[in-house]
């Protein structure tokens, strides 16, 4: 049985096709399929059942799963076993964050890291997905809720203020329960998020124009004029078209938290990185060198 073939195996489990399975690994279609007809081959079980949605595990095929998953685990521990014995300042760095906090937070560091070491690549992926540090998917990851995961190295970076804006003909301060305001806020998904019931509760009867999960157009659809929204200070007030707007009382702000794996604690360049990212973004959270501890 080959290693390689069991993580073929793993990513048709976890994406569903092969198409799908194979964009993950960057391998073909035809050879995704065939690999894993030798592994069931070898195996001489079918692992899983072919649908016309796509793989669906076979009961020996979940028995395979947990074994692999686990086998997965122990390459994986090695390969950042590697990685954290590494003390040059080159390489690769896969960090994840939402849209805005990539956009408007991160990117000035990144800007200023990529020319204080030059030999280190980062990546920057931003989107909804939550990103598995355990499975080297990034290394490093920012995010607004905690980190609950053993393995893995984790502080509260910054606090985000938020505040109510409009276009710049918009109303500077609203009384009441906001009858006849137009919203932006977030998507249902995202609805019980602390500052859009903030929000929904603070005006209530406020009709909601439109929504979306990404703060950016958030702030693009407000200062077009398509109504009031609440958001994070750092991008309200880098946005064009935007000011501020007197509610009667702020909404809550949102801590954001940086988490790694511990076989990378001493992986070089991460520590670079982090070193710089506390010392330009937590100014809010106290001194930043006692932050580091």
């Amino acid at each position: 049985m080959e290693w390689s073939d069991l993580r073929i195996f793993l990513a048709i489990a976890r994406e569903g096709t092969l198409g799908a399975a194979a964009r993950r690994l960057g391998l073909s279609q035809p050879t995704m399929g065939r690999r894993l007809s030798a592994l069931e081959a070898t195996l001489g079980q079918s692992l899983f059942q072919r649908t016309s949605e796509g793989f669906v595990l076979t009961h020996e095929g979940a028995a395979v799963l947990a074994h692999a998953e686990r086998m997965e685990e122990e390459a994986l521990a090695f390969e950042r076993r590697l990685a954290g014995s590494q003390a040059q300042l080159e390489g690769i760095l896969r960090l994840s964050s939402s849209d805005w906090f990539g956009t408007i937070m991160l990117s000035p560091v990144l800007a200023e890291f990529g020319s204080l070491h030059p030999r280190v690549s980062v990546e920057l992926l931003t989107d909804a997905r939550l990103y598995s540090l355990s499975r080297r998917e990034a290394d490093l990851v920012f995010r607004i809720r905690p980190f609950d995961e053993p393995e893995v190295i984790s502080r509260r970076l910054v606090h985000i203020p938020y505040a109510a804006y409009a276009a710049l003909d918009g109303p500077d301060r609203v009384e009441g329960e906001g009858e006849g305001l137009a919203l932006v806020t977030m998507d249902t998904a995202f609805a019980d998020m602390p500052d859009a019931r903030w929000l929904a509760k603070r005006l209530p009867k406020a009709r909601i124009a439109l929504r979306s999960n990404n703060r950016q157009v958030q702030a693009a659809l407000c200062a077009k004029g398509a109504g009031l929204a609440v958001l994070p200070e750092p991008l309200g007030d880098a946005t064009a078209g935007l000011k501020r707007v007197d509610l009667g009382e702020r909404p809550p702000g949102r801590d954001t938290f940086l988490g790694y794996h511990r076989d990378l604690r001493r992986l070089a360049r991460l520590r670079a990185l982090l070193d710089l990212i506390i010392e330009r973004l937590a100014v809010s959270t106290g001194h930043a060198a006692a932050a580091r501890g």
